[in-house]
């Protein structure tokens, strides 16, 4: 896990937002059974900036409507390079395990439901990605979110290691 998070606030940010699933509860009482909805939804500027929510009502559209608002608060910075990720990434939560492999250019996003929701909403337009394991949407988007996070750019690792890019490219 990544002790570098990088937190985004909303302000003026474009904002696309993708629904990834929704799923019906019941929740059963002695007087019958209650309906409710949950919304699990990716929001990004597909530039970089990704976050993810989760959103439970009576109503599908209140519930779609909370997890915008819910992953509007969980917003994040990751580095692409060149519309695809600088390294290959390995990630896991819950049951569920995601691998992703930078592409080169014109191979398209290759990924499945959740990942590919989330690979979108951040800008990647080019990777290939694996989920492993369980299928489940809510485990695969927080799984690839920890992946995407656990990236590191040239930038980065030229400065954990105590040099410039001008020295390391340059001699």
């Amino acid at each position: 896990m990544s002790t570098n998070i990088r937190k985004v606030k909303t302000s003026d940010l474009e904002l696309k937002d993708k629904l990834v699933s929704i799923q019906r509860v019941t929740k059963v009482t002695k007087g019958g059974r209650n309906f409710g909805f949950t919304a699990i939804v990716v929001v990004g500027n597909e530039d970089g900036i990704v976050g993810y929510g989760l959103g439970k009502a009576k109503e599908v559209t209140t519930a779609i409507a909370k997890g915008i608002e819910a992953a509007k608060k969980n917003l994040v910075k990751v580095p692409i390079y060149k519309g695809t990720i600088p390294h290959e990434q390995v990630s896991r939560f819950g049951g569920a395990h995601v691998f992703l492999k930078p592409a080169s250019h014109g191979t398209g996003v290759k990924a499945g439901g959740a990942m590919r929701a989330v690979l979108e909403s951040v800008g990647v337009t080019d990777v290939l990605a694996k989920s492993k394991g369980s299928s489940n949407p809510h485990n695969l988007v927080k799984a690839t979110i920890n992946a995407l996070l656990e990236l590191r750019d040239a930038r980065a690792v030229a400065e954990q290691r105590g040099v410039t890019l001008d020295k390391v490219f340059n001699g």
